[in-house]
């Protein structure tokens, strides 16, 4: 990105055509020609590099539906400023991911019923696609990293005392790795999309008891995810994919927290 050109002032007479001399003035190139200051490079690139981070926390379901945040929080918890943090706090907004109430505030949205109907059903469509297309894409080495997901969160479901946080972690992995064996990166996009609004809803399940992750279902749809991806079995992929978010999505449902 470039500063707009600044003209010469009233007055001043251009050098003549053909004059090999050194530009008028100080002797820099003209302003248009010149990079971005480094210090406005830096700004942007911190700004992208939170806006990521926090959006990364809104996926993975780091943040529960209606938490408040300020700014001060997002500069501590990302160990950043303020001005990176508002930044990316308002293109956040911009993507329907925080809202920002009447007093100011900014909060993660409280989802309603309906709304989280919907996109359970958009998910189920469009994320059972990219399992069916993992399925007939997939690399070794793609389906062995989906594999060692899989088994970390196996191990936390299966732990006397479970990491929650790391079994909310080893779940989003494991559903990333699976829609980037698919290979279609518009598609990977397309559900990030979806996840920024519905990951902190995934709080009210697998966070609600080391119990419920237990006997939840996603560690025996998962199985049969990895299964159907090894054997090449694109619709069966499907069908594991959709029951995985089908399942969570009843168990969310009955939690009473969805807004009417």
């Amino acid at each position: 990105m470039h500063a707009p050109g600044r003209k010469p002032p009233a007055g001043s007479r251009e050098p003549p055509a053909g004059n090999s001399g050194p530009p008028a003035g100080n002797g820099e190139p003209p302003a248009g020609d010149r990079p971005e200051p480094a210090g406005a490079l830096a700004r942007i690139t911190l700004g992208t590099q939170v806006y990521d981070a926090l959006r990364d926390l809104l996926i993975a379901g780091e943040l529960a539906p209606g938490e408040r945040l300020s700014l001060r929080t997002v500069a501590e918890r990302l160990g950043t400023s303020m001005m990176p943090a508002r930044e990316a706090v308002s293109r956040l907004v911009a993507d329907e991911a925080l809202e920002v109430l009447p007093n100011r505030a900014v909060r993660v949205p409280v989802i309603t019923l309906g709304k989280f109907r919907e996109l359970t059903r958009v998910r189920i469509a469009v994320e059972g696609f990219a399992a069916a297309e993992a399925a007939r894409a997939a690399t070794p080495g793609a389906l062995a990293t989906i594999a060692e997901h899989d088994a970390v969160f196996r191990n936390e479901v299966r732990a006397p005392e479970p990491d929650l946080e790391r079994a909310m972690r080893a779940n989003r992995d494991l559903h990333f790795a699976v829609y980037e064996a698919a290979g279609l990166p518009s598609l990977i996009a397309i559900i990030e999309g979806l996840w920024l609004r519905i990951g902190p809803v995934l709080n009210l399940d697998m966070r609600s008891s080391p119990r419920r992750l237990a006997e939840g279902g996603a560690e025996a749809h998962h199985a049969a995810l990895v299964a159907a991806l090894r054997s090449g079995d694109a619709e069966g992929a499907r069908a594991a994919l959709g029951a995985d978010i089908a399942g969570s999505a009843a168990f969310i449902e009955t939690t009473g927290r969805l807004a009417p």
